[in-house]
This record gives structure tokens, sequence and C-alpha cells, in this order.
């Protein structure tokens, strides 16, 4: 968390100018779409990386349709994991998060000019609403971010079990489903220090709606689960021979 607050600290001025700037950007969706309001998000997330120390390598840009809506299912680790996925992506795209974590400062921000998805833990109405909306615009075009593990729990680069609900969405909305492997993202916001992190991101083939719509939830979680971490031990892999992060690797190995 130190990290998190030193950005905050030396970044009060910035901070107020975004949200200023964010929430402009948001009364007046009449006169900036989708394009616009995603590089005032993409602008802040660089800023925020420059002051924090925070470096991505990303792979697999190829991967990732050029036309249409799809979803991106992701593993999760901690706060910054939406922002450098959006980061590395580079084209519009949103996210779907836990309502109260999403009123952070910033994040709130953020989620607002993505027109994110925001998923309230207790409500299960307001969920299927807002997960209907989700369908309905992928099916429309529109990008999305999902982590089906549903939160972080200090897990670190270990998957947690997927909820094969998170999946539903992909089948209403017949859309290609983008498993994307983060690796190391935990480290900015979790670990006390201020060194230089490298973060690493990979987005795989896409699995057609055909390919997939035979199955069920469990099946299609299990099948992206596996896929994920698969590719995660490259990326571990990938981390040492590059000497992503040495620092942390001792500390790992010490606590092991």
């Amino acid at each position: 968390m130190l990290r998190f607050y030193y950005v905050i600290g030396i970044s009060i001025p910035l901070i107020i100018y975004y949200i200023l700037m964010a929430s402009h950007y948001y009364k007046h969706s009449e006169k900036y779409d989708e394009e616009a309001c995603f590089r005032l998000a993409l602008c802040l997330v660089k800023d925020v990386m420059r002051r924090a120390r925070i470096r991505i390598v990303a792979y697999g840009m190829e991967h990732l349709p050029k036309t249409g809506g799809y979803i991106m299912y992701s593993n999760h680790q901690g706060k910054f994991d939406a922002l450098g996925i959006m980061q590395a992506h580079g084209k519009p795209c949103s996210v779907v998060m836990d309502a109260k974590r999403s009123k952070m400062i910033l994040v709130d921000s953020i989620i607002n000019l993505v027109r994110g998805v925001r998923l309230e833990r207790n409500n299960f109405k307001q969920q299927l609403k807002e997960l209907d909306r989700l369908t309905k615009e992928a099916s429309q075009g529109r990008k999305f971010i999902y982590f089906p593990e549903g939160g972080y729990e200090h897990n670190g680069n270990t998957l947690q079990e997927f909820r094969a609900g998170a999946f539903k969405c992909s089948l209403k909305a017949k859309c290609p489903i983008v498993p994307v492997a983060i690796y190391d993202s935990y480290i900015p916001f979790e670990i006390n220090s201020l060194r230089l992190v490298t973060t690493q991101i990979c987005f795989m083939e896409p699995i057609p709606y055909e390919d997939y719509c035979h199955m069920n939830t469990q099946e299609i979680s299990k099948m992206v689960k596996g896929l994920i971490e698969e590719k995660i031990k490259w990326l571990e892999n990938n981390r040492r021979e590059n000497g992503f992060n040495k620092w942390v690797e001792r500390i790992e190995q010490r606590v092991g």
C-alpha cells in the first residue's frame, strides 16, 4: 500500500484535474464518445504508472479480434489489474467491478469514463440488471474485462476458484471469449516498496462462440482457467529469464 499512498500524496493537483475532467466528460456524454472517454482514462492510467514506477510488458495483442465485441476473462490479483489490462489493450474497453471497490478515489472516475459494470454483492436484482446490460452491449460490439474469481485475497500469482456464472454473459451475447493472464500485477499496491515494478499481461487466442456454445458454464470455466494457469507458468519463466522483479523473487524464496 506504500506505493498507493505515495502516488496519491504527490498527485493531489493531478487527481483533482482528472476527477473534474472525468465528471465533465461523463455529464456531457452526447459530446464525448466512447473513444474520447477511453483516451482520457488512458491518460490517467499512464500518469499513475509513471508516478508509481510501474512498467507493463504485454504479449498477444495480435490475437485480439479486429471487429465485434468480446469479453476478456482474466485472473485477479489486486488494484492494478483492470488498469494494466486497459493500458495494454489500447482500444476502448470497459470492466466489471465490485460496486464498493469501484468507489475508490480515481477508480470511480475511470469506471464512469468507460461506463463500467458495477455489481452490488448483496443485491441480486441489481446484478442481473447490470449483467443484462453487459450482455446486450457485448453483443453490440463493446469489449469488457471480467474477473471470474470475483475478487482477490492476497493470492498473488496463484489462481482462486473461477465462478462459473461469470460465463453466462458470453454465452448469452454469443461473443468470443479472450482469456487473459496477468502476472505480478499484485506487486505495485501490495508490497511496501517504491522500486520499479514490471507486470506482465498476455492476451491469448480468442475462443469463438461456436467452439464453446455446446458447453455448460462449469465446463467453460474449467477450460478458461486451465488456459490461464498454463500461460502463467510461461510468464513465470519469462520473469526469471528477463530478470523482472528479482527482489520480489528473493522475498518469495525467503517466505517459502
